[in-house]
């Protein structure tokens, strides 16, 4: 998350609240240091039943706006409210039970992350892969140490959790801040150092920085287009939900689909990357070509615009559509990174590249629309779709970027460039509104009622 929050802020507005980031590290890290030490002798000093309440409050919330998500959105939003909403009703209940299954659900979710983390990095052997091994065999221990009693016999859960998610975000903050201070530009896009590249200000954008919805048709907007791996398929496919969605289909002949992906903005950079000779999708080939290594390297080459590769193959099924961004950082990233053809399936295929070419043009897209506002940046902190963003980000990172997932990260980057109303705010709006014109409604009926009373 830490490295989401610097392409979006940049390095410039970060770097001037560099004390503010530094002071609420060491809050968050004490405050995470006392509830662990707290949970660890009983949670005799933690408000259990006043976090109980504000989980149902936040889990009934986030499930009364669900509804407003798209796609991957809404199933992450009902899920965060559904879980919040069992753990806080877990916590009311209390004694053993309650405390019980509540240690068993955050165990699991423990063990299946820390699973998947190093079964994926072990079969993609993408560089770094080692260390992401390591984090998953951490969050297994973690899972390990919340489904055995010591010391508390499943009593402090909560503030353990709290503790170890406060503690990280501590550390966290305190490395953003150590970062920003020692850099100059963002890491991710070295090349973009260049004044004219720091843009300031909301130019091009009317003044907004907070929209209704995604952009016109007629408004000026980057594009990411998606052929999810169902919508591509040449026949119809077998029925598997998850993996159709963020994997590959499997059509009735038993052909790989596995979708595509496509950034084009309205300058004229349209960024396609195919492999240069179409790859054997056969399952009995498909698993080998997995490994992010060098011998799984071919070459590569881009189309040149949608009109062309529509024409060829078929239209994108789904569109996302995004006001802020900034086309020079865009122009820079293209110039240089298609002086590269090569094509990985897992490592650099098309997905990966929209995914990098829209981070390139999002970089400091909120920043600019903060100006000298240090609130923009606690609404940032607050914004749903900045984990989502991240959680879809680390996954994408230690397996690899698909057509589901690139699609899932572009519509959650969409609302955090372009911030919408929160969807809480709307709902409330909303309500307030029927009840004055259902409040109107029945002055007039009474005004009317007492008329023909006078008249009668």
């Amino acid at each position: 998350m830490v490295q989401l929050i610097l392409l979006l802020l940049g390095v410039e507005y970060l770097r001037k609240r560099s004390r503010t980031l530094v002071v609420a590290g060491v809050v968050f890290l004490v405050a995470g240091i006392a509830l662990f030490v707290d949970a660890w002798v009983g949670a005799r000093s933690f408000p259990m039943e006043f976090f109980a309440i504000l989980f149902i409050i936040e889990g009934l919330a986030t499930l009364a706006i669900a509804s407003t998500g798209v796609g991957g959105q809404r199933v992450l939003r009902y899920a965060k409210g559904g879980f919040v909403l069992v753990a806080g009703a877990l916590i009311l209940a209390g004694h053993h039970h309650g405390n019980f299954l509540l240690s068993m659900i955050f165990g699991l979710l423990f063990l299946i992350d820390g699973l998947i983390q190093c079964i994926a990095s072990y079969v993609v052997r993408y560089p770094r892969w080692r260390y992401v091994f390591a984090a998953g065999v951490v969050e297994i221990l973690i899972a390990i140490f919340f489904f055995q009693p010591y010391p508390t016999h499943y009593v402090g859960t909560l503030p353990f959790c709290l503790g170890i998610f406060l503690f990280f975000a501590g550390v966290k903050l305190l490395s953003l801040a150590a970062r920003v201070r020692r850099l100059s530009s963002n890491p991710a896009f070295v090349a973009n150092d260049h004044p004219d590249f720091m843009p300031s200000g909301i130019e091009g954008l009317g003044g907004k920085t907070v929209w209704d919805g995604p952009p016109e048709p007629t408004e000026k907007a980057l594009t990411v287009h998606v052929w999810t791996p169902t919508g591509s398929a040449k026949t119809e496919t077998r029925n598997y939900p998850v993996v159709n969605r963020y994997i590959a289909a499997v059509d009735v002949n038993g052909v790989v689909s596995t979708g595509h992906a496509a950034l084009e903005s309205p300058e004229g950079i349209y960024i396609s990357l195919y492999p240069g000779q179409e790859i054997d999708h056969s399952p009995t080939e498909f698993g080998s070509m997995l490994r992010a290594t060098a011998e799984n390297n071919i070459p590569g080459r881009f189309l040149p615009d949608y009109a062309t590769e529509s024409k060829a193959w078929c239209p994108s099924n789904v569109q996302v559509r995004i006001r802020n961004y900034d086309p020079r950082k865009l122009a820079r990233f293209w110039d240089e990174y298609r002086q590269n053809t090569t094509y990985n399936l897992t490592h650099r295929n098309c997905s990966s590249t929209v995914s990098e070419a829209l981070d390139a043009a999002l970089d400091g897209a909120v920043g600019r629309l903060a100006g000298n506002r240090t609130r923009v940046f606690l609404r940032l902190l607050a914004t749903p779709e900045l984990w989502v963003a991240a959680q879809i980000r680390k996954r994408a990172t230690t397996m690899a970027w698909t057509p589901g997932l690139t699609l899932d990260y572009a519509r959650a980057m969409s609302m955090l460039a372009d911030p919408r109303p929160f969807g809480w705010w709307k709902v409330s709006q909303a309500a307030i509104r029927q009840i004055s014109e259902m409040r109107k409604s029945w002055r007039l009926q009474d005004r009317e009622a007492a008329q023909s009373r006078q008249t009668s």
